[in-house]
This record gives C-alpha cells, sequence and structure tokens, in this order.
C-alpha cells in the first residue's frame, strides 16, 4: 500500500494538463433541475471526465482513478424492479476511459478493501444498468467493514425514503481529508464518504458523512456544510438557505448479515 502525502498529490493536480471532456456528453435527467454539481476546489477540477449511463452519471477523476461523484434520480418504481434482480458481478474496468485515468481491477486485487459502489447495485432496475452499475468508474477502495455493514444501512435508509416520497435526486462520493492519503495499486483512497440526498416532494436535504474505517462515524449534516467540506456546489440551482433546509433522515441500522463478495 503506498502513501501519498496531500502536497505531492497537489503537485500532480498541478501539473496535469488533461482536459475535462465528456465521453458522453451531458445527462442532465439525473440531476436537481439538470444542473450537473460544480467543482470549487481547482485541484479536484483537472482530468475529470463526465460518464452517462442510463439511469445514473459519475464525473470521473483520472488523479485519484474513482468518481468525484455519481449521480441518481431515484424513483420508487426502479427500486421496485431492482428487488426482483438477482446480484451478478461484473466488475470491470471503464473502457471509455483512457488506461492513464482508469481503475484496474489488478488495483483492488489483495488490497483488503471492497470495491465500493458509488451507485448501489441495490438500485439497477435492470440486468443493463447493474452491469453499468459494476463499472470502476463507480467505485472507490472502501474498508471492507464499512462497505457492508455501515454503508449498507445508509443506502437502505436511502431506498426506503425514495419509497415513501415517490423519487429522490441522490449524491454519492469520496471525500479526501487530511495530510496523509493513501492508494491501492494507482486509485486514491478516501477518507470518508458521502451521500447526499434531495427530496422534491419536502423540498429539503441532508446528507450522511462517513469515515472510511471498520464501523466508522456517521456524522448527518445539511447538504451546504457537505459542500464546504468536499470542495464541490453539489446543487448550483438552490440557494444556501435552501441547502440548510435538514431533512429528517432515517435512523440508520447497520447490516448484520456478512455479505459475500463486494457491497451493493
Amino acid at each position: 500500500m503506498i502513501r501519498l502525502s496531500l502536497a505531492s498529490l497537489a503537485l500532480v493536480l498541478a501539473a496535469s494538463t488533461l482536459a475535462g471532456a465528456a465521453l458522453a456528453g451531458e445527462c442532465p435527467a439525473h440531476y436537481l433541475d439538470g444542473r450537473t454539481p460544480e467543482i470549487r476546489n481547482a485541484k479536484l477540477a483537472t482530468a475529470t471526465r463526465e460518464l452517462c449511463y442510463g439511469v445514473f452519471g459519475v464525473m470521473h477523476s483520472g488523479l485519484t482513478r474513482t468518481p468525484l461523484w455519481s449521480a441518481e434520480y431515484l424513483k420508487a418504481d426502479a427500486i421496485a424492479s431492482a428487488q426482483t434482480l438477482s446480484r451478478e458481478n461484473s466488475f470491470h474496468p471503464e473502457e471509455r476511459l483512457p488506461r492513464s485515468e482508469r481503475a484496474e481491477l489488478k488495483d483492488y486485487a489483495r488490497s483488503g478493501f471492497d470495491r465500493g459502489h458509488m451507485s448501489p447495485n441495490g438500485d439497477m432496475p435492470d440486468r443493463r444498468s447493474q452491469y453499468e452499475s459494476f463499472t470502476l468508474a463507480n467505485m472507490v477502495p472502501q474498508d471492507a467493514d464499512n462497505n457492508r455493514h455501515v454503508w449498507a444501512g445508509i443506502e437502505g435508509a436511502v431506498r426506503k425514503m425514495a419509497k415513501k416520497d415517490g423519487a429522490l435526486y441522490v449524491l454519492t462520493g469520496p471525500a479526501f481529508v487530511g495530510a496523509q492519503l493513501q492508494k491501492v495499486g494507482n486509485v486514491l483512497v478516501p477518507t470518508h464518504l458521502y451521500k447526499a440526498v434531495w427530496s422534491p416532494r419536502q423540498r429539503a436535504g441532508a446528507a450522511w458523512f462517513v469515515e472510511n474505517s471498520g464501523w466508522g462515524e456517521v456524522r448527518v449534516m445539511p447538504v451546504a456544510e457537505l459542500e464546504q467540506v468536499i470542495g464541490i456546489n453539489l446543487l448550483p440551482s438552490l440557494s444556501e438557505q435552501q441547502k440548510r433546509q435538514m431533512l429528517k433522515l432515517p435512523k440508520v441500522k447497520k447490516a448484520s448479515k456478512s455479505r459475500k463478495g463486494d457491497a451493493w
């Protein structure tokens, strides 16, 4: 496992001249008011590429080799369809990304980390979407206990909320906080993970912010506060005041049953 200082990462980010062009065009259907999040931290804005899939969209970083976010417009009927599908693991590198920017299966091999879905398999309504969710462009290195217990509980809570409200906008991604960061292979390991939800019905939102460690601390915060932490304007069509309107999040129940393979 390689350790990378934040200063070294900044040098890499500054030196990179890769353009942030979209590979598959914009995918406004996955975002509130069709507005893609805006990256405020200039260090994160280099070598980004937008990837559009059937029911989710990713902003991929060629420097971290992870998504910066994965976005869903999660509907109740899609969840109902997803529950009829058995899980078929099909982890694969994203062929639309240059080899110099993408994660490979070998990066995760024997790393001790799960390949953690950002837009989860459990939200995918059909086989095509399920396969798309297993792209490594939708994955981050995630602590196995965190992935299968704490994070699984959060994913389940979001699905229950979407069923109740009819639909939610969901934004999920990694955060890289602190002076010392780790790598597995060529992939940067996030220190934290976030999942932000916005309810069109209730006109309110909130976010979970979770340490990427076994049974890591779970914090609940307004979307506006999360944006300050991660350096990304997740909901650019809303005002600061609107993003401080707190949506009541359900109490997360940690999954107690061990699951084989990587998380949903």
